[in-house]
């Protein structure tokens, strides 16, 4: 079976389209993270991720503030964040604002990388968006950051036990 063929096939109904997105969400994710993994050696997707977000935060965030941020567990974070530190990206110290949490503060490496080493990967990013144009780029930014909203109402749904 090929995608287009699943695609055929859950285009039927809103019920249908809704599973497919769902399903859409994990499988897009598994991709692009295998192109990552495997043509940037030096830092996973998901160390990628917690570096741009460190690196472009104003503040210094805890472990717990990136777990949510990323949508992920503090353990996750203190994982990633302990492999980062090895590599000489990040430096974990106590948290100014609150002296039992610790935080995480970006290197000079960290700018090095973005600045020089992924220059280069960013151009690599446009083949992705490339297939859209500046309209359907806009609303595809909307329509997800709407998925934001959806994601607040399942987990709000879930916590009260319905």
């Amino acid at each position: 079976m090929e995608i287009d063929d699943l695609i055929a096939k859950f285009s039927d109904t809103t019920e249908n389209q809704q599973k497919a997105i769902f399903n859409s969400l994990f499988i897009i994710g598994n991709k692009l993270q295998t192109l990552f993994d495997n043509h940037i050696p030096e830092v996973s997707l998901k160390q990628f991720m917690l570096l741009s977000i460190v690196r472009h935060s104003k503040e210094y965030l805890t472990f717990t503030q990136l777990g949510n941020l990323l949508g992920c567990s503090r353990q996750n974070i203190k994982k990633l964040a302990s492999v980062l530190e090895k590599k000489g990206f990040v430096a974990i110290q106590q948290s100014p604002n609150d002296t039992r949490a610790l935080c995480i503060c970006p290197t000079e490496k960290v700018n090095a990388f973005f600045n020089n080493e992924f220059f280069k990967y960013q151009r690599e990013l446009r083949y992705l968006f490339e297939v859209y144009t500046e309209e359907e780029t806009s609303a595809l930014f909307a329509l997800l950051m709407k998925l934001y909203s959806g994601i607040d109402i399942l987990e709000k749904r879930i916590d009260e036990g319905e």
